[in-house]
C-alpha cells in the first residue's frame, strides 16, 4: 500500500478570500481534516474553511493542552506541548501510513511561527509531508494600515514579544521598520521597549487583520497591558524612496 500524505496547509490571515488556489483545492477535497484549537472552542482555523469542507470528511480536532495557563519559563509547559504533539504526530503518521492523505489547517503560513513546524519536524523523516505557504498574518497587518511598511533600503526586523524586555529594546532600536508578534500578555512589555528604542510615536497596534473585527489604532492610544491573541504591532520604515 502506498503511503499517504500530510499537507500543513496555510490558510492565510483569516479571509477566506485571501487563501491560495492550492489551498482551496485541497481543503475542499480533503477525505481527512485536522487542526488546532483551544479546548472547548471551535477553532480559528476550522472557521476559515466554513462551508468548504466536504460532508463526508473525517475532522480530527487538536486540542492544545495549555495555552495561558502555564508561563512560558516554566518546564511543565514544554512538557505538557512535547507530549500533545508527539501524541498528533502518531495519530497523523497513523493515518498517513494506512495510505490516507490528511490536511492540517494551518492559520497564516505553515511556516511561521506556526504549530505545525512541531509536527513537521516530527514527521518529514517518516511520511511524506508538503506544506502549502500563504499570506502572512504581518502582511495583512501592515497592508491594515494603509501605508508601506518599508521604503528603498529599510532593514525590517521580526520579533516575538516574549523576547526580554532589554533585547527588544536593542533589537527595536538596530531595525528601521518593524513587526512584532506574540503580543498578548506582553503589550507592556513591548509599549516599553518601543519607547526605549525612540520608536512609540510611530507605532500601530493592528488587531484581527483581514478579520471582520479588524481595528488599527495608534499604540500610543491603547491603553492596558494586554492585547487579542491576533495582534500585531507595526512600525513603517522611512527610508529613501524617488
Amino acid at each position: 500500500m502506498s503511503m499517504g500524505t500530510v499537507y500543513g496547509v496555510g490558510l492565510g490571515p483569516g479571509d477566506p478570500e485571501l487563501m491560495s488556489v492550492r489551498a482551496d483545492r485541497l481543503v475542499r477535497g480533503a477525505r481527512n481534516i485536522a487542526y488546532f484549537r483551544k479546548a472547548g472552542l471551535p477553532g480559528r482555523a476550522r472557521g476559515i474553511v466554513e462551508g468548504m469542507v466536504r460532508a463526508d470528511a473525517r475532522e480530527y480536532p487538536m486540542d492544545y493542552p495549555v495555552t495561558t495557563e502555564i508561563p512560558l519559563a516554566d518546564p511543565r509547559y514544554n512538557e505538557a506541548l512535547s507530549g500533545f504533539y508527539a501524541g498528533a504526530t502518531a495519530h497523523l503518521r497513523a493515518l498517513a501510513e494506512a495510505g490516507e492523505d490528511v490536511v492540517v489547517l494551518c492559520e497564516g503560513d505553515p511556516f511561521f511561527y506556526g504549530s505545525f513546524m512541531h509536527l513537521h519536524i516530527r514527521l518529514k523523516d517518516h511520511v511524506p509531508v508538503k506544506v502549502v505557504p500563504a499570506i502572512t498574518g504581518m502582511s495583512a497587518a501592515w497592508t491594515a494600515t494603509g501605508a508601506p511598511v518599508t521604503w528603498g533600503d529599510d532593514a525590517l526586523a521580526v520579533l516575538a514579544g516574549t523576547l526580554p524586555e532589554p533585547e527588544l529594546a536593542r533589537r527595536m532600536a538596530e531595525a528601521e521598520a518593524l513587526v512584532v508578534m506574540k503580543i498578548g500578555r506582553n503589550l507592556g512589555r513591548v509599549r516599553r521597549a518601543l519607547a526605549a528604542a525612540g520608536k512609540a510615536d510611530r507605532a500601530f497596534l493592528v488587531e484581527y487583520a483581514s478579520m471582520v473585527e479588524e481595528r488599527v489604532t495608534p499604540l500610543a492610544e491603547i491603553a492596558g497591558e494586554s492585547a487579542p491573541y491576533f495582534s500585531i504591532v507595526i512600525v513603517h520604515g522611512q527610508g529613501r524612496r524617488p
